[in-house]
């Protein structure tokens, strides 16, 4: 894993004091203009540390829309009538396929964990010894009384109190803080644990000690054994992102770009100074604040095909912060008016013939050239302060059987809670910027690469 800090003057000298001295809760450890970069792996990629070969690449990708169908059907959201919402969306995060892996190293001496990057989570838990009701997994599991640097979190602790749909609740006989998350909407994927705090390590060289995070003793819904928990990627307090700001001033920023599972290299995940965005080509748009922070909104105007533009207006009224960007979701997700539109331009422009997907699981197929690649019409997609961004080929359709190719967009009941899935980030340098209120979108190559 990469991993570094910019240097400032006084940086090294900081770090010594984080590293050798303990500081209260409410203290901030200051790390001025630092910034850390990490490896981020895409879960079916040869580069994975637990990709299982026996898989075919058209069972990832059926793999990768059962899970992008679960976890949308389960944000519950009761289309334009709880925009402001009172209850929380609830995202499916037991991941099949299509997901992102970040190494954390945890306690002390450090233990290696393997996260799924999910910006539609707040709260990062793994799970912990000891494990009542676990699920599989093929790292050691963290086991917090071997870690010389874990502390429990009191109920009354203001770690505590920032838990909010992790339903926090407090153990009477130990005065510990415990969390409980369910997952999918009552399918029985959940986790629940203790509230802790421990030494997160990005690599051996620089720590950042007391982050809050879940330790899980009671876990469930993943079978594959390829991860052990959950790096919280969204909004709200308890995320990463929010606990470098408070806690060691670095900038609530996060960047990333996604490689394809095709890749031969790592993409990138950058925080606080490291993820500032810039370059020729780059285009911002602004993030929308709703009543739920974990999700990063924007809002969606519409899609150009080819030359032909599809405005969303004219299927619904266009709301403010109508679509989040979801690094969990493989695939995107539209409402059903546009969606139909959408696939009727769409058919319009294609030129190729129309197969069915023979176990029905995708809407409009084409039939792959036995020589060539399948052409698509380009696909643009329209943000919010005039962004316009060309969508990979590559991410618009995915073979799922020899021969066939099916588009990645699908419908949704929805029309103000929709999914700006990881197939369309695809090169793209992406910046979420909580500081500033907008998300920075860069162009890159298939690799991650920034083309001079």
């Amino acid at each position: 894993m990469a991993f570094y800090i910019k240097p400032s003057s006084n940086i090294f000298i900081l770090l010594v004091i984080i590293l050798f001295s303990s500081s209260s809760e409410s203290e901030a450890i200051k790390i001025d203009g630092g910034g850390i970069t990490a490896d981020l792996i895409n879960g079916d990629s040869p580069l994975s540390p637990f990709y299982e070969p026996s898989l075919t690449q058209f069972q990832r990708v059926r793999n990768s829309l059962s899970h992008s169908l679960l976890r949308h059907r389960s944000i519950r959201s009761n289309d334009s009538k709880s925009f402001a919402m009172t209850s929380p969306p609830e995202s499916y995060v037991t991941p099949t396929a299509g997901y992102y892996l970040m190494k954390i190293k945890v306690g002390g001496p450090p233990v290696e964990v393997y996260g799924i990057a999910d910006t539609g989570s707040d709260l990062t838990w793994t799970q912990c010894a000891p494990c009542y009701d676990c699920f599989k997994q093929k790292p050691p599991i963290f086991d917090p009384k071997k870690s010389a640097t874990y502390g429990a979190v009191s109920c009354k602790s203001e770690r505590c109190t920032t838990l909010r749909f992790e339903n926090p609740f407090c153990d009477n006989s130990t005065n510990n803080c415990r969390y409980e998350i369910y997952y999918g909407g009552g399918d029985g994927a959940h986790s629940y644990g203790d509230l802790g705090t421990d030494t997160f390590t990005f690599d051996r060289d620089v720590s950042f000690p007391k982050v809050a995070f879940g330790c899980g003793h009671d876990n469930s819904g993943e079978k594959s054994g390829i991860f052990s928990g959950i790096v919280g990627l969204g909004g709200g307090p308890v995320s990463i992102i929010r606990q470098l700001k408070t806690y060691y001033s670095i900038d609530a920023k996060v960047s990333y770009c996604l490689p394809s599972c095709d890749s031969n290299a790592a993409g990138k995940i950058n925080f606080g100074s490291n993820a500032v965005v810039s370059g020729p080509g780059l285009k911002s748009t602004p993030l929308v604040k709703r009543s739920y922070d974990t999700f990063h909104y924007v809002t969606l105007e519409g899609f150009s095909i080819g030359n032909k533009k599809l405005d969303y207006s004219k299927k619904a009224i266009v709301k403010e912060g109508n679509i989040f960007i979801d690094t969990g979701s493989k695939f995107t997700f539209l409402s059903n008016d546009f969606y139909s539109e959408f696939i009727s331009a769409l058919t319009k422009a294609v030129e190729g013939s129309r197969k069915a997907d023979q176990r029905g699981d995708f809407k409009v197929c084409y039939e792959k050239p036995k020589i060539g690649k399948f052409n698509t019409p380009a696909i643009t997609a329209h943000f919010g302060g005039g962004v316009d961004l060309v969508l990979s080929p590559e991410g618009t359709f995915v073979e799922v059987d020899e021969g066939v190719v099916c588009l990645t967009f699908l419908p949704s009941d929805s029309k103000d809670f929709l999914v700006f899935g990881n197939l369309q980030q695809l090169n793209y340098l992406i910046g979420i910027d909580l500081e500033n209120n907008k998300v920075d979108f860069l162009p890159t190559t298939s690799d991650c690469k920034i083309p001079s």
